[in-house]
């Protein structure tokens, strides 16, 4: 009786605990929604005159409450006067073409340094992992500098290929944790059919990888969409603005209306929040797949 009490407390008490973390990790969303729905005046506090006192009356700011009045116009504002539809695309456009390069260029450089026998690969391979090791904001000027002598400043290509530089260290790392598990014998028994190292590359390893992409494709994604300071530096024209930088500029020099900066945040959030949902078991299983030899 008192080992059946144990484990139902035991039991409760993981759920209490499972619930207090989901709830703190979706209070976030739930403020950031509810925010981007109210007016600045709600957010902030206001004070009225009182017709019969004459005195001052202060309202207090609605902060975690839902709106007293939805104020749907902001996401119509953010759209229009904030540009976030442009931005929106422009987002969409250098994150998919990043991700493109970032897949086919750590598939084929690990199948190379994993699969083909040269010289010099264990070397190549050490300066690839470098690339791990370099912070973002040491690399600024010099990207800087080359993107402008080759005159590819303000332009999609001036996030495109940063991007994808930056972001092949770890496909290359995540990639070879895949293709290691791949038995060399299947190379062996292409090479004997005919096929040659293309054949074998994209006949017999590439179909084989397919669950690395979800798991290359999903950080790439993630750290494409959220960048913001190589969006800054290297794009000032608002024709090639990505969604942080939309963001940024929403806020005013002596007035900010807080309700359509909401908005924006939650345009920009709902991707990664609706591709996760559906990447979320591929994502998963495809680690789970990558950490298990044999």
């Amino acid at each position: 009786m008192k080992h059946n009490v144990k484990k139902i407390l035991s039991s409760a008490l993981v759920h209490i605990l499972l619930l207090a973390l989901v709830f703190i990790n979706i209070f976030p969303l739930y403020w950031m929604v509810t925010f981007s729905l109210k007016t600045n005046d709600e957010i902030l506090g206001y004070s009225y005159k009182d017709a019969e006192t004459g005195q001052r009356v202060q309202v207090l700011p609605n902060h975690v409450g839902l709106p007293h009045h939805w104020e749907w116009g902001n996401y119509t504002e953010a759209m229009k006067t904030g540009n976030m539809g442009q931005y929106f695309i422009n987002s969409l456009a250098v994150t998919v073409l990043a991700i493109t390069i970032t897949l086919i260029a750590s598939f084929m450089a690990t199948y190379a340094l994993t699969r083909l026998v040269w010289k010099g690969r264990k070397t190549m391979s050490k300066f690839f992992m470098l690339g791990l090791t370099i912070p973002i904001h040491a690399a600024i000027v010099p990207v800087y500098v080359m993107l402008s002598k080759l005159g590819l400043l303000n332009t999609y290509s001036a996030l495109i290929f940063p991007y994808s530089a930056f972001a092949l260290a770890m496909g290359i790392l995540i990639s070879t944790g895949f293709m290691g598990d791949i038995p060399y014998d299947l190379d062996e028994a292409a090479f004997l059919d005919g096929c040659g190292t293309w054949g074998i590359f994209l006949r017999v390893i590439a179909p084989l990888m397919m669950p690395a992409i979800a798991t290359v494709g999903i950080y790439t994604f993630l750290q494409c969409w959220n960048e913001l300071l190589f969006a800054t530096v290297f794009v000032s024209s608002g024709k090639y603005r990505t969604l942080p930088v939309g963001v940024q500029q929403l806020f005013g020099q002596y007035t900010t209306r807080w309700g359509p900066i909401g908005a924006a945040l939650t345009i920009a959030t709902m991707p990664t929040l609706i591709a996760y949902a559906f990447l979320s078991r591929r994502i998963q299983g495809s680690f789970i797949a990558g950490a298990v030899k044999g």
